[in-house]
């Protein structure tokens, strides 16, 4: 009885350290993707239009918490990765704003707004 009750116990043990392994805690969120020029960034790193970086609204930047965290952005059916490497103050939270070159992966910039998801 006794080495029934440790074998259920440690088959129980495994099977949810395997289960949490295997399936990672990811934050989805959505909102409004819209993009900004870039410059000196709330993560403290000079970037440019050209680098596929998002800015988080400030719920979501946790005071720097995800500075350089890898997200992946759906829009108009189209996915790309972007860094963190900012915040957006003015974002409401779930909504992220964008490089230009990664916001032209979703849209034109006359578009100026998109609807996306990401997920950590």
């Amino acid at each position: 009885m006794f080495r029934a009750a440790i074998t259920f116990f440690f088959v129980a043990i495994f099977g949810s350290l395997l289960s949490a392994v295997a399936s990672p805690i990811e934050k989805r969120s959505s909102g409004r993707g819209t993009y900004y020029a870039t410059g000196l960034g709330a993560c403290g790193f000079n970037n440019v239009d050209s680098d596929l970086i998002v800015a988080l609204s400030t719920a979501d930047y946790a005071g720097g918490a995800h500075c350089n965290q890898m997200i992946t952005i759906t829009a108009n059916g189209k996915t790309a990765s972007a860094q963190v490497r900012d915040e957006c103050p003015g974002c409401g939270a779930g909504s992220i704003d964008m490089s230009p070159s990664l916001f032209q992966k979703f849209a034109s910039l006359d578009v100026g707004v998109v609807q996306v998801t990401w997920s950590f």
